[in-house]
């Protein structure tokens, strides 16, 4: 056999050729090696979509061109031989943007936009497939593609403008990008713009007109022609490593598996790239076979189904699709239910590179496709090569596997085919799955089952293969035994069957993976969905309609949603108007540099490591602390918790640096530790500054209760997860000096740590940061650490040091939202007012303080909710455990505070028989009246915004809906609640409200702004250019903003706590007022000249054309903050009873904003920050071991309040902070789950309290319905047993 070493492709047209290439490297290595940095690293394990590119190749056999969206984090660059590639780089540019780039910056898609060239390129590819996608075909092109800013509205907004349902008008757009006024969305659900004659009422719009650039398939980049004439050959590859082979047909790669029998084979590389990558697995020889036309092939036989093993998960689907239009009805019951089964494997992204032996050859105990195949009787077909001759064995698919990760091929055996038989009179085959996210989550449990009936309905044979409950999928053997014979039907049988599968499934409490109960439940839950199901589509017997309704999973049906939003101050020609982000269209392009993106700087020539560096290395202080001096840039004596740094070591490549990690040899002696807060307060661990607040006589309020309630309140943790991790590039200057580059939102602190650590003056530091993806508090003292590690590195070495964090990496070091444990005690009338409130409020800090103790006492200040309540005593302990240290996160504990509160007011509602909402109203604060911290309550609208949502949300109208539905319903289960939050705006340290700006008016006309604020997605920076455009009555595209950097505005606070419109606003508007000022008199006697002539003959007079502006919030006397932004949210759920499954059925928000700088970009945070929130309090789960897509409303309808209040608020243009107030309403679905809870149990005539941390996990869910086939589950805790994993 010969072999080629040359690898040869197409990247956005243009033909590559590279000798020998690295068997290791990725295409995201690659195209990033080149300068192609719009596709992103964001997870490294084809998680997160931020790396999709499109990869187009030519099927001969079918004379066909096929494109796809793949993770170029884990395609391998040798695999691309003969293909084209096309990144975000290839489709478009800021001056000639493709229609999809076009239209999500227009639409306010992209925020942080890191996550955005990937959105970017999943839609790409589902157009060059189909140019007319449905609307349904739209959203779910996505799947594999996470965004942290959005909210995901505005994105599946634009991607529908592409669908045949939808109505867009094109062409026509200005050159400035700048969206016109009040002609409505464009699209064919447009309301018009209601209301538009009354300039001081709302007006609703999704966004405004814009003129489209007409989308035109026939003009897309073509498949390059010498590609359909190329011939692949067989390939070879190597480093001093591995080993790379590409052969080209089913003989050579058997002759190849005979020469090295244990080569591992590499296809989509989405398991062989994670265990290499995280998992330090060593493959020494690869051979690819994603090039081999004989194993993605198919057949359709009389009797079933044969397939290439190597066709990828979406070919599969494809044919499957095929096949259930070839068959009979009767024939295709396995195929339907493997076709809904692969819907749910991972994603897009992967299901089109990852195959049918990958899957099986992994034998995954929660694999999506082998509980299916066990319940097929599937039969494998293993081929290897003897002498010359091809020679093939069957196996059934029941003799396959021999253990875990185990299965009987001879080392020279490969899977060549599968033959899947059709399904007979009589069988019914149905698969269930059940994730904590429904799309792109590896299975807890799932199911393959399948049944054949007589036409008595009695049962001939069946198979049950469960995963999730061993080491690998499993059949049922003792149920299957028992159930052949009895008749399909008959009660008396299913809840045998039931007793038979509890004992059958005996999971311990320490079981790997945990949660022995829950999946027990959902073993027997899958059992009686297939039983009433079968029933049914057997037609056996009637079904009670509470059943029948309840039967299938839930399903999201296509996202929906309305702004209803305010208008801007009158007179305003710029302020308020909503204008797309600044750097939106360089972001949809892949334009947008973030730190990671910037060029490499050749200075280290020769390969290798350069150095290792520790505590000792640390030539200034290696310590730190915001409160208490107890962070360490490299840990000196003792560790206190995994992830925390030791040493860095600075190699040439990231590659050989995180080899080299792998080499470092540490010792340990092993100490107590302490994990969680029950731990901390059981030994009486905490930092020593405990936070208080008090007002009144609490105990004097007891006394003079009717009512005294005590209960307790859980919250956890939520991992930032922002699509940038933490990224720092540390240049050494002359004279000590140093240039840093860092995603951090705290560019002044970065200098300051920087200087201190290293021993130097701040003035030899500058910090500059021109955007960062993503932040939400994870950088805002987090990102030290790092920059001032990374700085000891450039230190000594005298060259320029980066570093950008793998996303575990950044994971395990940089901590998260703090866990909570309220516990708290109530006293009221008998009339609902409250008089007294204890509540102790207990924080999981980690193994340094960092802002715990700052973050405590925040937490206190929110703890009084929206309620006015005379007596309370509120204590704050910041718990210290050997965990990662937590940190400050969006909300800044005011989350999990209000959360405990608004727990507390509910459980006090039910314990009186009251409705919650009328105890809240009840207890609300009026105007004037003072919160603990002595502040007066002014412009107090929360209880107008209220009613307003309670009207437009219908909600008594629903109430009545909904308790029908419950009745009418076994096991679906529906809940509503609604719920208030007020939120201060401003820093809890004074000195920290202050702003600086600088100013610049060139005599071009032209004009330059910079702040102190960091642009992270939020839209400050198009807010400061607006701001500044209103001040200087000049137009928006002649203003201009570089970047943050402390050399330019001194001293800048950080980027937090929804301060920054207002701080940096005023301090870019001060600044223009001066520069106004000193230009009136030339605007006065040249009325009828232009700007820039203005501004010429003030520079010929020697004008100072430059200004620096600053602000600091005034004297607030008692109070805290200059004002609250408030908000209520109602939203209803559904539940699935018997898996714990839920799904947001309609969300109506409403929040008082004051007059917005910017409508769009405001709806944008407001959406993004609750659906962030509704993470934290459903889906996002973060666990500890005891020694280390979209789920949005589907239905969602944001108003801003109509009687805002604006005269009396000391703000920018009287806007409000609007960051992070929505987040807190996030719990409100957790009390409509909640609810939904309630119902179930009443069903059940359970009436007891349900109580259940934070977030709602399906599990949860599930395990908190609390009724006979839970209790019947239930694992109990044996003497010596410890939990898989723990929650802090």
């Amino acid at each position: 056999m010969t072999f080629r070493n040359k690898l040869c492709f197409y990247l956005n047209g243009t033909s590559v050729e590279i000798d020998n290439p690295d068997p290791d490297a990725t295409l995201l290595n690659y195209v990033r090696s080149i300068g192609l940095t719009g596709t992103k690293l964001g997870c490294g394990e084809g998680g997160c979509g931020s790396c999709t590119i499109m990869i187009s190749s030519y099927d001969r056999t079918l004379d066909k061109i096929s494109h796809i969206s793949a993770n170029a984090c884990l395609t391998p660059l040798c695999s691309v031989d003969g293909k084209h590639v096309i990144t975000i780089e290839g489709i478009g540019n800021v001056k000639n943007p493709h229609p999809i780039q076009e239209r999500l910056a227009l639409l306010h898609g992209s925020q942080c936009g890191f996550c955005t060239p990937g959105f970017v390129m999943s839609l790409y590819s589902l157009l060059r497939n189909n140019p007319n996608p449905s609307e349904e075909e739209a959203e779910a092109c996505f799947d594999g593609n996470l965004c942290r800013c959005t909210g995901y509205r505005p994105i599946l907004d634009a991607a529908k403008t592409f669908a045949n349902n939808s109505c867009v008008e094109t062409d026509g757009l200005d050159e400035n990008h700048e969206p016109q006024e009040n002609l409505g969305c464009g699209k064919a659900d447009c309301c018009k713009l209601k209301n538009i004659d009354n300039a001081d009422t709302t007006f609703n719009h999704n966004f405004s007109q814009i003129n489209f650039k007409k989308y035109d398939s026939t003009q897309e980049l073509i498949f390059p022609p010498s590609l359909m004439k190329y011939v692949p050959e067989p390939l070879h590859f190597s480093s001093n490593k591995t080993k790379w082979f590409r052969p080209v047909n089913l003989n050579q790669l058997l002759s190849l598996k005979a020469e090295y029998p244990n080569a591992v084979l590499v296809s989509g590389n989405t398991r062989i790239g994670i265990e290499t990558k995280f998992e330090n697995i060593k493959y020494d020889v690869r051979i690819y076979v994603g090039d081999i036309p004989e194993l993605k092939s198919w057949e359709f036989k009389e009797d079933g189904l044969i397939l290439g093993a190597n066709m990828t998960i979406s070919h599969v689907q494809t044919v499957l699709k095929e096949a259930c239009n070839y068959y009979k009805p009767h024939q295709i019951q396995t195929f339907e239910a493997l076709s809904e089964s692969l819907k749910r494997l991972a994603t897009n992204q992967i299901r089109n590179i990852s195959t049918l032996a990958g899957n099986i050859i992994a034998n995954s105990s929660t694999s999506d496709l082998i509980p299916l195949i066990l319940s097929s009787k599937s039969i494998f077909s293993l081929s290897s090569i003897q002498s010359t001759s091809i020679k093939s064995r069957p196996i059934p698919s029941i003799s396959f596997w021999t253990g875990y990760n185990q299965d009987c091929r001879e080392s020279s055996e490969i899977l060549e085919k599968i033959y899947i038989p059709c399904s007979n009179h009589g069988q019914y085959v149905r698969a269930y799955k059940q994730s904590k996210r429904h799309y792109g989550d590896r299975a807890i449990v799932n199911a393959g089952l399948s049944i054949s009936l007589d036409h008595n309905a009695h049962v001939q044979e069946a198979c049950f293969a469960f995963g999730g409950m061993s080491g690998a999928v499993v059949r049922a053997p003792n149920s299957e035994n028992f159930i052949v014979g009895k008749k399909w039907g008959e009660e008396d049988v299913l809840k045998q069957l039931n007793e038979i599968l509890c004992e059958e499934f005996q999971l311990s409490f320490s079981v790997t993976g945990g949660m022995a109960t829950y999946r027990k439940t959902l073993v027997i839950g899958f059992i009686n969905k297939f039983w009433y199901e079968v029933i049914k589509s057997a037609n056996i017997t009637a079904l009670s309609p509470d059943i029948e309704t309840s039967l299938g999973e839930i399903k999201r049906s296509v996202s929906k949603g309305s702004q209803t939003i305010g208008r801007p101050e009158k007179g305003n020609k710029i302020v308020g108007k909503p204008i797309s982000h600044v750097s939106g269209m360089k972001q949809t392009t892949g334009e947008a540099v973030y730190v990671d993106d910037m060029p490499r700087i050749e200075a280290l020539n020769v390969p290798g490591v350069k150095g290792f560096f520790s505590a000792k290395d640390v030539p200034g202080k290696n310590c730190w602390g915001l409160v208490l001096p107890d962070e360490e840039i490299f840990a000196s004596k003792e560790v206190f918790f995994v992830g925390q740094a030791i040493g860095l070591i600075v190699a040439e490549t990231k590659k050989i640096a995180q080899e080299a990690k792998d080499l470092v040899k540490i010792e340990y002696e092993e100490l107590p530790h302490i994990i969680t807060i029950d731990e901390a307060i059981e030994q009486n661990s905490y930092y020593p500054v405990t936070p208080q607040l008090a007002r009144g006589d609490v105990e004097k309020g007891f006394q003079e209760s009717d009512y005294i309630f005590e209960g307790e309140a859980r919250s956890g943790a939520q991992e930032h997860f922002y699509m940038e991790t933490n990224t720092v590039l540390v240049i050494p200057k002359e004279d000590d000096e140093f240039e840093v580059h860092s995603s951090t939102q705290n560019p002044t602190s970065v200098q300051t740590r920087i200087a201190e650590t290293l021993g130097i003056p701040a003035n030899k530091i500058v910090s500059r940061v021109k955007r960062v993806g993503g932040g939400f508090g994870g950088k805002e003292t987090k990102s030290f650490n790092i920059s001032s590690a990374i700085a000891v590195g450039a230190w000594h070495l005298r060259k320029p040091v980066r570093c950008m964090l793998d996303r575990n990496e950044d994971i395990i070091i940089t901590g998260q939202r703090h866990p909570f444990l309220g516990r708290w005690k109530v006293g009221l009338t008998k009339e609902g007012k409250i008089l007294a409130y204890d509540l102790k409020l207990y924080l999981n800090s980690g193994g340094t303080s960092d802002m715990s103790i700052i973050i405590a006492n925040c937490a206190l200040q929110a703890s009084d909710g929206c309620y006015y309540i005379p007596n309370v005593q509120f204590v704050g302990y910041p718990c210290k455990t050997n965990i990662h240290s937590h940190t400050a996160f969006r909300g800044f504990g005011k989350p999990q505070a209000v959360f405990v509160t608004e727990s507390m007011m509910i459980d006090a509602a039910e314990r009186m028989g009251i409705d919650v909402d009328e105890l809240r109203e009840k207890n609300f604060y009026m105007e004037g009246q003072k919160t603990p911290y002595n502040q007066t309550v002014e412009n107090w609208c929360l209880p107008s915004v209220y009613q307003q949502v309670k009207e437009f949300s219908e909600f008594e109208k629903r109430k009545k809906e909904v308790e029908e539905f419950n009745s009418n319903n076994k096991w679906r289960k529906r809940g509503l609640a609604l719920m208030p939050i007020m939120f201060g705006i401003g820093f809890p340290l004074p000195f920290l409200n202050q702003a600086g700006a600088l100013v610049h008016i060139y005599t071009d006309g032209s004009v330059l702004i910079s702040h102190g604020g960091v642009e992270i997605g939020q839209g400050l920076n198009t807010k400061m250019l607006q701001i500044a455009s209103e001040a200087l009555d000049v137009p928006l595209n002649t203003v201009h903003l570089m970047e943050s950097a402390t050399n330019i505005v001194i001293n800048a606070s950080p980027t937090a706590g929804s301060t920054g419109s207002d701080l940096n606003g005023f301090a870019v508007h001060n600044a223009c007022k001066i520069l106004v000022e000193r230009l009136k008199p030339y605007r006065e006697k040249m009325p009828d000249k232009s700007f820039q002539e203005i501004v010429s003959a003030a520079y010929h007079d020697r004008v100072n054309l430059s200004a620096n502006g600053f602000y600091k919030t005034p004297d607030l006397g008692e109070n805290i903050f200059p004002y609250f932004t408030t908000g209520a949210a109602y939203t209803e759920v559904e539940i699935d009873t018997l898996t714990g499954d839920h799904t947001i059925l309609r969300t109506d928000l409403c929040m008082d904003i004051g007059r917005s700088l910017n409508y769009a970009i405001d709806v944008g945070q407001i959406e993004g920050a609750f659906i962030q929130g509704i993470g934290w309090c459903t889906n996002e789960e973060t666990l500890h071991f005891p020694n280390g897509s979209l789920d949005i409303p589907q239905d969602f309808r944001i108003y801003t309040y109509e009687g805002a209040k604006t005269s009396k608020i000391n703000s920018i243009h009287s806007s409000k902070g609007i960051g992070e107030p929505p987040l807190l309403l996030g719990s409100n679905v957790y009390f409509a789950i909640r609810e939904a809870i309630k119902a179930a149990r009443k069903c059940n005539d359970n009436n007891t309290p349900v109580a259940f941390r934070i977030p709602a996990t399906p599990e949860k869910i599930r395990i908190a319905c609390d009724d006979e086939i839970v209790r019947k589950c239930k694992t109990e805790k044996k003497d010596g047993e410890v939990p898989w994993v723990i929650e802090p």
